[in-house]
């Protein structure tokens, strides 16, 4: 059988998309299929793994739309989807008018500057501008406000939410300009597989707790997630992850160990991401969207929010 990796970038998209494509729309259709056949019991993990599924059809639209418009036009986009995460995140979040500096800096300044960064790969700059520069200016900001009431509580919501939807997330793009050994201007690849592989691990995750009715591991936050459900998931993307191998600069073996470190942050990252859900009160961080404006768009991005950090830092030191 004729390497892939020997096609050219064309012949690779077309064969990618068939799959992926091809896939997605199997496994929607036995979804459907069995949503039929539920009881009103599992009625909210049908609703869970609908949602998984309309993540993983976001996530390959990213992927062409990276690719149309190329790592300035990608990055872009990314800066528009953070922009809106961050606002998502906000707005379920009670803040004063004292934090006000804050969210214009964080809003106005850090976001454009987070993604100029890494539009100029300055990848060191990138890794520590958000965790060290601005976890120190937004409580100075803050403190310049001259309110101090829950003054630790309202600076950690602003910077926890500046660390997923702009640091986090950021990370994305800054996949397609990795200039990698034999594996220039490819990155778009490296993009596909980090979405497709961390998807996967959620909707195993789901499946296997659907199918084997595992004892809950931590019932407040998520009546789904156990660690054999959660080993599923890790291993489910590790199988795509080597089948994928040829998209990526490494052998198999080694694509599946990168599948699964990513696709373990994911469902951990999401696991998270309910518990400040569960904080707030909220079931999804789009349930209030009628006063808010907020759409539910961090429920889909969160995983890649946690995932995207350490699988670029991985790639990256790898090589």
């Amino acid at each position: 059988m004729t390497d892939p990796r020997g096609w050219d970038v064309d012949a690779q998209i077309a064969l990618l998309f068939v799959a992926l494509f091809g896939v997605l729309a199997l496994v929607s259709i036995v979804v459907a299929l069995r949503s039929i056949a539920d009881d009103d019991e599992t009625a909210q993990r049908q609703i869970q793994l609908r949602r998984d599924l309309r993540a993983l059809w976001l996530g390959a639209s990213v992927f062409w739309v990276s690719w149309m418009l190329g790592p300035v036009g990608a990055t872009l986009a990314f800066g528009v989807i953070s922009f809106l995460a961050l606002r998502e995140f906000i707005t379920l979040a009670h803040t004063r008018r004292g934090d006000h500096r804050g969210l214009i800096l964080a809003f106005f300044v850090v976001l454009p500057l987070q993604y100029g960064i890494v539009g100029l790969q300055r990848f060191d700059l990138f890794s520590v501008f958000i965790p060290v520069y601005v976890f120190l200016a937004i409580p100075v900001v803050s403190a310049l406000a001259g309110d101090p009431e829950r003054f630790l509580e309202r600076n950690a919501k602003i910077q926890w939410g500046i660390m997923v939807c702009v640091f986090g997330l950021s990370h994305a793009p800054a996949l397609l300009l990795l200039n990698l050994p034999r594996f220039g201007g490819r990155g778009a690849f490296l993009l596909f597989f980090l979405v497709v592989v961390v998807a996967v691990g959620q909707i195993a995750q789901e499946l296997a707790s659907r199918a084997l009715r595992l004892r809950p591991m931590v019932r407040q936050i998520d009546r789904s997630f156990s660690l054999r459900a959660f080993a599923a998931g890790v291993a489910a993307a590790a199988v795509v992850g080597a089948a994928f191998f040829w998209i990526t600069p490494v052998e198999p073996l080694r694509a599946a160990a990168m599948a699964a470190l990513a696709g373990g942050c994911g469902t951990l990252g999401e696991l998270v991401m309910r518990a400040l859900k569960k904080d707030a009160g909220v079931r999804y961080w789009g349930n209030r969207s009628s006063v808010t404006g907020a759409v539910g768009l961090l429920d889909r991005v969160a995983p890649l929010c946690f995932a995207a950090p350490i699988f670029f830092h991985a790639v990256r030191w790898y090589f």
